[in-house]
């Protein structure tokens, strides 16, 4: 199994002095596009792009982004059925050994609302647990990844 992005960037500004834009693309096989650039905290504006999607902010997203999916696969297994699911998720960067900067710990802070009955709040920390065992990104990576579970409603959506 395979996975593809295409990266796109065409030089603008004064490359040999650094002076050029970081502006690119992040092309995927669906179709999908996404305006990418460095972070302005690393390369200052108007070199990067504040709007745009930068590598580290993609990573946190794909992190949480697996980790959802999969929680959603396993609390529909269980027999409880998630209506929404929102997650305020943090990369964390900080000093690596070398030196340089790396993202050392992603905090995902998931909140689902339940239609119907929803699992204990025990249940929902187990199903989480489970769900970052699955998770093909956070076993493909050394960063910590901390869940911590939004307050809990348990049957915070009754079914109409």
């Amino acid at each position: 199994m395979t996975h593809i992005a295409e990266i796109h960037w065409q030089a603008e500004g004064d490359v040999p002095s650094g002076g050029y834009s970081r502006a690119h693309w992040w092309c995927f096989d669906g179709g999908a596009e996404v305006k990418a650039s460095a972070s302005p905290d690393i390369v200052p504006v108007p070199m990067s792009q504040p709007e745009a999607v930068d590598p580290e902010e993609g990573f946190v997203a794909s992190l949480a982004s697996c980790h959802m999916l999969w929680f959603l696969d396993f609390a529909r297994r269980a027999g409880f059925a998630p209506a929404s699911y929102v997650d305020h998720a943090v990369g964390h960067m900080e000093n690596a050994s070398d030196g340089g900067l790396w993202v050392a710990r992603v905090n995902l802070t998931p909140f689902v609302v339940w239609s119907g009955g929803g699992p204990s709040r025990e249940e929902e920390k187990a199903l989480h647990a489970q769900a970052h065992g699955a998770c093909f990104i956070a076993k493909s990576v050394r960063t910590e990844i901390q869940i911590t579970v939004a307050e809990y409603q348990e049957d915070t959506l009754d079914e109409a």
